[in-house]
């Protein structure tokens, strides 16, 4: 089944999975505390550019979370409330 035709249930699963299972440690515990408190509320779009994100290369989301470079669009927002969800818990 492609990306695109996956059940929003499986969606979700998969990108859970994504989050947990990143290349370095530091991405694992923020994204997974991340998807843990907004995958299920997110529209679509959100999630669509959730997705794109995963993509990217740990070492610069990590770099972009602790704003040691600065958040390429779209991503600015997105990554602001990454890391407050890392900061609330």
């Amino acid at each position: 089944m492609s990306e695109t035709s996956e059940t929003h249930e499986n969606r979700l699963k998969r990108l859970k999975m994504r989050s947990m299972r990143r290349g370095i440690k530091e991405m694992d515990i923020l994204l997974t505390a991340y998807a843990d408190a907004n995958l299920s509320l997110m529209d679509h779009a959100t999630l669509d550019l959730y997705d794109q994100l995963l993509h990217e290369n740990d070492q610069d989301l990590y770099q972009w979370v602790t704003g040691q470079i600065p958040t390429p669009a779209p991503y600015g927002d997105l990554i602001a409330d990454v890391a407050q969800t890392h900061k609330k818990a």
